[in-house]
């Protein structure tokens, strides 16, 4: 019985794409499962592309096939090979897998033209000659049939003679163009003649200058799959009235088993910015500090920001993949690092706004080593020692002179508990000639040490600290949306509505000197603060610098 209701949620839970995976291997159309994932090398990825490469390398995980990162690099005008790069580490980063052999679609210029050519010895590819603008003109409305092209008839050794003519570079850049021969009146504006080919007389960061015409996506992206044996090629909606034409051109070149397109709704999360052109603009104003910038939503972002591949895939399964297009609250993918590092990091002690504690009955110039738990929940994190002296760091917001109703932390006359360690009370403090207070005097009680088991009277208040002679300096960065989320994404002429709060930069901030020894991305809770990744660009020997990830609590609850 048990057997049964496990079988049948199993069912259920499959999304729309495995079940159409299921039937071609259970109909013997595909022996194996091949998916791709097939970026342009015009920009970082972001968490959008991350749904794909997770969704592709995952089917091909669950199926037992394969998967190919391919770069789809027909575009030279647009690519660079420091986005090839960065897409590589990203994706190496996201999936754990390094890919030992990766596509280009610039490997298969040479088939591409070959099956250009077949088109036209087939009788359904033309050179044509009007300008883009009458290109345009003649393709007609959504509501109006378009109008065959002057050019259109011409007949088969013409086109190939200026087909090869285009390739060998006789006619200047915009002036020719090769197009199918489909229907002009077609319901479907993509399928009414589309350009195959263009001349573009541009350096290829793969081919360089062998080539001067170049296929339009619509035409290559079909041909790449099938010459990589793709089974199932899986992309975004708004391929979903594009799919006709991939059909129509694996159909004309007679490819045996072709691969089928399906198409998945787009990730959309809720203020945040994904366009290359609007990123580009904040890099190169200075707004932000690079592609990777922790504000925003690249996958070199939020690695650098300190979010793991792990949450990341957590976010994408909350998603979940259909056909329907829905937004998605940030809130959710700080839910998931949370989730993800609470019981795999160590709850470190970080003082981000100090002020000094000095325990006038401790001994001068003794420190003592506190054994302390790493993870409250998680036992096999182990213990480290935590140097404890006569004078501490601690939080500034963690005394009062005149405390508010229900303030159970510092001030004068109370006693609380130093996480970790003892009982103090604070006997008098000390301020500036502006009022503002610079160090905190209290006593101490040697009974109270945590783990003695004391239990002679409570205290209501426990606050954290740092030892001030061993603590290392450390620089704190505190990110928020650098959208404005009040007002939107973009305002009335198309600019980002900018929070001018998205980053606050602490300085003179102190933490356990175990934390000297962090690397780049290793990440930390710091108690009653939230996590934080060491920076990767940025922090150095003797230079500590912290990002924070996420707070500690949120209202969000997953559904």
């Amino acid at each position: 019985m048990v057997d049964n209701v496990s079988e049948k949620s199993e069912v259920i839970s499959k999304n729309f794409i495995e079940q159409i995976i299921e039937k071609d291997l259970a109909e013997g159309v595909y022996k194996e499962v091949v998916t791709r994932f097939p970026p342009e090398p015009n920009g970082y990825l972001h968490i959008g592309h991350a749904k794909s490469i997770l969704l592709n390398a995952g089917l091909a995980k669950k199926y037992n096939g394969r998967w190919n990162l391919r770069f789809d690099d027909t575009n030279p005008t647009k690519e660079k090979t420091e986005f090839v790069q960065s897409i590589q580490e990203d994706v190496e980063w996201l999936t754990g897998e390094k890919k030992q052999e990766i596509f280009y679609a610039s490997n298969y210029f040479d088939q591409m033209y070959e099956s250009a050519v077949k088109l036209i010895k087939k009788g359904k590819a033309y050179v044509c000659e009007l300008t883009p603008e009458q290109i345009r003109e003649y393709r007609g409305t959504l509501t109006e049939p378009g109008k065959n092209s002057p050019y259109r008839d011409r007949d088969i050794e013409e086109n190939l003679r200026l087909f090869e003519e285009m390739k060998d570079g006789k006619y200047p850049d915009g002036s020719m163009v090769l197009r199918a021969k489909i229907d002009m009146a077609s319901p479907n504006i993509n399928m009414r003649d589309p350009i195959l080919y263009r001349v573009a007389r541009m350096t290829h960061h793969n081919t360089g200058d062998k080539w001067c015409v170049y296929p339009m996506y619509d035409f290559a992206h079909p041909i790449e799959d099938a010459i990589e044996g793709v089974t199932h090629s899986i992309c975004t909606l708004e391929f979903e009235d594009h799919r006709p034409l991939y059909d129509w051109v694996l159909r004309e070149l007679e490819w045996e088993n072709p691969p089928k397109q399906i198409e998945f709704s787009k990730l959309y999360l809720q203020n945040v910015v994904t366009g290359k052109r609007y990123i580009k603009k904040l890099v190169e104003d200075g707004i932000v500090d690079g592609w990777d910038d922790p504000r925003l939503v690249s996958i070199a972002a939020l690695r650098r920001r300190g979010f793991t591949p792990e949450s990341l895939k957590k976010f994408m399964e909350l998603c979940g993949v259909s056909k329907s297009q829905s937004s998605v609250d940030y809130a959710m993918l700080e839910y998931c690092i949370r989730e993800d590092l609470k019981l795999k990091r160590s709850r470190m002690m970080a003082v981000l706004d100090p002020i000094k504690l000095v325990i006038t009955n401790y001994p001068e110039g003794q420190i003592e080593y506190l054994d302390v738990v790493n993870n409250q929940e998680n036992d096999q994190l182990g213990t480290r020692k935590v140097p404890f002296g006569r004078e501490l760091y601690i939080e500034r917001e963690d005394f009062k002179i005149e405390p508010p109703k229900k303030y159970f932390r510092l001030f004068p006359g109370n006693e609380v508990r130093l996480m970790n360690a003892y009982f103090v009370k604070c006997e008098e403090y000390i301020t500036d000639e502006t009022g503002k207070v610079t160090e905190i005097h209290c006593t101490y009680d040697p009974e109270t040490k945590c783990g003695t088991g004391f239990t002679g009277r409570k205290v209501k208040g426990t606050i954290h600290w740092v030892e001030a002679s061993t603590a290392k300096p450390a620089t704190i960065r505190l990110y928020e949306n650098i959208v404005d989320e009040e007002k939107g994404v973009y305002d009335e002429e198309g600019n980002i509505n900018l929070n001018p709060n998205s980053l606050q930069v602490l300085e003179n901030c102190w933490v356990e000197p175990e934390l000297a020894n962090a690397q780049a991305f290793d990440s930390f809770q710091f108690v009653r603060q939230g996590y934080f990744c060491v920076d990767a660009k940025d922090s150095k020997d003797g230079k500590l610098v912290f990002n924070r990830i996420v707070s500690l609590k949120s209202s969000y609850k997953p559904a």
